[in-house]
């Protein structure tokens, strides 16, 4: 019986390891745990995104760390920003494929569907590594708000909350013990700082963190305003503070 050469489970995406492992898959797996904390929490209101982003250089201008793919449907990262930009863009055209062909906006669910059809092909050819990103998808469709995450092996699943990134597993425990699946929106936006401000260095301040929503009146995804984030920070201190 022939054998693949010492150690080369470790180098190639279509060997697997003696224990069944695809060790390249596991590294894109750490690109995600090294990103930037990420956090999504989904309520009867609407779905909310929050996320850390510092900048990489100072004289840089800011990166927009969460996206608007469709009108009802954002997402943010964590892991490879050029890994993200091209799903990204991927992910903006079967938006618009589908709103041609079907006439309607495409449900969140087939969305991750697509992005993970993607993944998963780049965990079995050679010549090629697994996407180093995992998504966290905010939408409303006809089945409600929902929350998706897809990770690099091209799985994806529908979460209440979740986190992802260097701050992920802090976070989400304390998603865990506070998150609560009739709070309002408001109160998921500030759930949402308040666990970035427990997870980040230094706490969370405007000028590193971002957040957006989408609603289940309007169906609209819409990032909030440094103006009105600044107010929801000021709420969630005094809250939390109270507490």
């Amino acid at each position: 019986m022939m054998t693949a050469p010492s150690m080369g489970y470790d180098r190639a995406i279509t060997i697997f390891s003696p224990d069944g492992r695809l060790y390249q898959v596991e590294y894109a797996f750490e690109a995600v745990r090294r990103g930037y904390t990420s956090i999504g929490i989904k309520c009867k209101e609407g779905v909310v995104l929050a996320v850390e982003n510092k900048k990489q250089y100072p004289l840089a201008e800011p990166f927009e760390k969460i996206q608007k793919i469709d009108g009802h449907i954002g997402l943010t990262f964590a892991g490879l920003a050029s890994d993200a930009r091209v799903l990204i863009d991927k992910a903006r055209i079967y938006a618009q494929i589908h709103r041609l062909i079907y006439g309607e906006p495409i449900p969140v669910e087939v969305l991750a569907k697509r992005i993970c059809d993607i993944k998963q092909a780049f965990t079995q050819h050679g010549g090629v590594r697994p996407f180093g990103v995992a998504f966290l998808i905010a939408g409303v469709d006809e089945t409600g708000p929902k929350l998706m995450q897809t990770d690099p092996q091209g799985s994806y699943l529908s979460l209440y909350a979740h986190a992802i990134g260097s701050g992920g597993e802090t976070a989400l425990g304390l998603l865990e013990k506070m998150y609560k699946e009739d709070m309002s929106l408001e109160e998921a936006v500030l759930l949402s700082l308040y666990v970035l401000d427990k997870t980040i260095e230094g706490g969370a301040k405007i000028e590193i963190i971002e957040a957006g929503y989408v609603d289940v009146k309007t169906k609209k995804f819409r990032k909030i305003p440094i103006s009105e984030l600044k107010k929801y920070l000021s709420k969630m201190r005094e809250i939390y503070h109270e507490r």
